[in-house]
C-alpha cells in the first residue's frame, strides 16, 4: 500500500517507531542529566570544602575522648536526623586533637569508647582500636578514619565535607605502629 505522498506503510511505521524511541530516550535522559548537573543547580559545591564547627575547646577536656555530632554540610531537606553525624574527639594534651569517624574501618559499624580500657570497641565483629585510633585487634586491617581539624576563635573545626576513607590522605597515615595486645 502506498500513501499519496509516496510513503509506504513500512516507512510510516518506521518513522513512528523512531519518534517513539526518541521520546523514550528523552524521558530516560532527563534524570541522568539532572543527576550530573545537581551540584551546579544546588550551588552546594562549597559545602564539600567547608570547615564545620563541632564545639568549643572547653567541651573537650585534656586527656579525654568525647562523642559529639555535627550537621552534614551536604544535606537535603529530606535528610532529617540522618544529617547529624557522630564523631569521637580526643584531646591529647590540651593543644593537640584527634577527631575520628564513628565508623569501624572493617564494615562501618559504630564504635564505642571505653575509658576503663582506653579502647574503641566495635560491637559487630569485635574490632578494637587504641585511644590514638590505631588498630588493636580484630578483623579491621587499619585504624579508625581521622578528620582534618583546626582551631579557630576557641572552637574546634573539622573538614567534614570529604568523608575520611582509605583514599583520603589522613586515612593512609593513621597506622602508626603495630603493637601486641596486652
Amino acid at each position: 500500500m502506498t500513501l499519496p505522498s509516496g510513503l509506504t506503510r513500512r516507512d510510516v511505521l518506521m518513522k513512528i517507531g523512531i519518534f517513539l524511541n526518541g521520546v523514550v530516550a528523552l524521558i530516560l535522559a532527563v534524570p541522568v542529566v539532572r543527576y550530573l548537573l545537581s551540584p551546579v543547580a544546588r550551588g552546594q559545591k562549597d559545602a564539600y570544602q567547608s570547615w564545620i564547627p563541632i564545639g568549643d575547646l572547653k567541651q573537650f577536656p585534656a586527656g579525654e575522648t568525647r562523642l559529639t555530632t555535627y550537621r552534614n554540610p551536604v544535606e537535603s531537606a529530606t535528610d532529617g536526623a540522618t544529617a547529624d553525624i557522630a564523631c569521637w574527639v580526643r584531646n591529647v594534651d590540651g593543644e593537640t586533637f584527634q577527631v575520628f569517624a564513628i565508623n569501624c574501618a572493617h564494615l562501618g559499624c559504630p564504635v564505642r569508647w571505653f575509658p576503663q580500657s582506653n579502647l574503641f570497641m566495635c560491637p559487630c565483629h569485635g574490632g578494637a582500636y587504641y585511644q590514638d585510633g590505631s588498630r588493636a585487634s580484630g578483623p579491621p586491617e587499619r585504624g579508625l578514619f581521622e578528620y582534618h581539624y583546626k582551631i579557630q576563635n576557641g572552637k574546634l573545626l573539622i573538614d567534614a565535607g570529604e568523608m575520611p576513607t582509605p583514599g583520603h590522605p589522613v586515612a593512609s597515615n593513621i597506622v602508626r605502629e603495630i603493637r601486641p595486645c596486652a
